[in-house]
């Protein structure tokens, strides 16, 4: 009897277990920290290995900053679309090869957009050429402490090998903070301004959460739904990292909650011993798989960075407190505009392109673009599409066509004292002087306090004059 029910118990569990490991991360990875301290207020499996999708282009984007920091380049040096940008997937610009951009533009349409051709002309443009860049930014996640992180593209593309944590863009997200202040806004814009195209972030917490101040969306089917995240109340500002979410609505409303559990100071799940970022470990192993989840056969619409649609979860979070609200859809709002959209252009400063004369001839607009051709430019054009998975049956992205030349940019999201380039057109090489990341932003680095009202560090981080490590693999 006792050997009948101890099988009987033994193939329970064996059940059990195996109904667990069939069953979907429910629980995706999430982290909420501290900026300034590094203290980690909440996480869930943080350390775990996840395709980042777009969110890679937050490090593209830091590494561009380090070469103007260094020198290497200006916001207003010219580059040029080559063949192998303009062959990106969407969500992408659809410039033809041969168009050039400033690199103050080219990140604007990176970061709003997710200009995937966009990304892979800022890498050639920095590095001089695609595997330069890359190495660059597996040296800079090294630099950085990123010890769950690699990468094999500039732009968030479907690959196996390009893994990351949710600890690890945690530490990118604090690097970016403390070593780019200047360059802060840039992560905010709202929206760009193409032509008569108006292009709106993805990252809708901005201008919808309160004190809501970047960063970066990201989505392929093998990710799911990405954002790493940052809002600001008072002189507390808070990095939240939503991994693998089920859609687009449900990422934002996750974070949005979770934002607001970190906002009250009398909560904390881990009470008066709040670990640091350094105190996670990633876990190493492969990465999860979500296509099943988000692109599979059951759902109603093909997925894709634009999807917006509720599906009745708000991150699977319930509270005892009575204070916090029971959905992330309730602290969502319209707020009045944080800055008109920003004006971005094709050309130089001195010398913008004509907008029409960007794309390729047989794609160019027979008729005036009308309300209709600027409302397609503001939805379908900027969709980071689940096309970039095969056999999903997404069709390409839009591309907003006007005619009219746009001017150059009054409206900036970021200064910089540095003169203009030469409007000559760049080949899209850059210089190739060695790039020397900035100093670590370490899980245990308190920086200093930072004036009302807008959070900053009195001084950022030294720069490193040791060689890089080598890149992560």
């Amino acid at each position: 009897m006792g050997d009948a029910c101890r099988g009987l118990c033994l193939g329970l569990a064996a059940a059990v277990l195996g109904l667990a490991l069939a069953q979907p991360a429910q629980a995706n990875p999430v982290l909420l920290v501290e900026a300034d301290t590094g203290r980690v207020l909440d996480q869930k499996e943080a350390g775990r290995p996840w395709h980042p999708a777009s969110v890679t282009k937050l490090m593209t984007v830091y590494v561009a900053l380090n070469a103007v920091k260094n020198g290497r380049l200006t916001l207003d040096t010219p580059l040029t679309v080559s063949a192998a940008a303009a062959s990106q997937q969407p969500s992408k610009m659809g410039f033809k090869p041969g168009t050039v951009v400033t690199l103050d533009n080219a990140m604007k349409m990176v970061l709003v957009k997710s200009a995937n051709d966009m990304a892979w002309v800022v890498g050639e443009g920095v590095a001089g050429s695609m595997p330069a860049f890359v190495a660059e930014m597996n040296t800079t996640a090294a630099h950085l402490g990123m010890s769950g992180t690699h990468f094999e593209n500039p732009n968030g593309l479907p690959d196996p090998d390009q893994i990351t944590t949710a600890r690890d863009l945690a530490i990118l997200a604090r690097a970016i903070i403390y070593h780019f202040p200047e360059h802060e806004a840039l992560f905010r814009i709202p929206a760009i301004k193409i032509g008569k195209a108006v292009l709106r972030n993805y990252n809708r917490l901005i201008d919808r959460y309160p004190g809501a101040d970047g960063m970066k969306t990201g989505f392929v089917c093998g990710s799911g739904y990405n954002l790493v995240a940052t809002a600001t109340r008072g002189n507390k500002r808070l990095i939240a990292v939503i991994l693998g979410a089920r859609s687009g609505t449900a990422r934002t409303e996750q974070a949005a909650l979770l934002f607001e559990k970190g906002f009250q100071s009398s909560w904390g799940v881990f009470g008066s011993a709040q670990p640091l970022l350094s105190n996670i470990s990633n876990t190493g192993g492969p990465a999860y798989d979500m296509k099943p989840e988000v692109c599979g056969g059951k759902r109603a619409v093909t997925a894709s960075e634009a999807d917006d649609e509720s599906e009745g979860s708000s991150g699977g979070f319930a509270f005892a407190a009575p204070v916090l609200p029971k959905s992330g859809a309730e602290l969502l709002q319209t707020l009045p505009p944080s800055m008109p959209p920003v004006v971005v252009y094709v050309g130089t400063r001195g010398a913008p392109q004509d907008l029409a004369s960007a794309y390729p001839e047989e794609e160019k607009p027979k008729k005036k673009p009308g309300a209709k051709d600027t409302k397609q430019a503001k939805t379908s054009a900027g969709s980071e599409s689940a096309s970039a998975e095969s056999g999903d049956g997404a069709k390409p992205a839009a591309k907003p066509k006007p005619k009219t030349a746009a001017k150059p940019a009054t409206a900036t999201a970021s200064t910089s004292g540095d003169k203009p380039a030469s409007d000559k057109p760049a080949s899209g090489t850059a210089q190739k002087k060695q790039v020397q990341p900035q100093a670590p932003i370490t899980a245990g680095s308190v920086p200093a306090p930072k004036p009302k009202p807008k959070p900053k560090p009195a001084e950022t981080p030294a720069e490193s004059t040791a060689p890089a490590p080598k890149p992560a693999t």
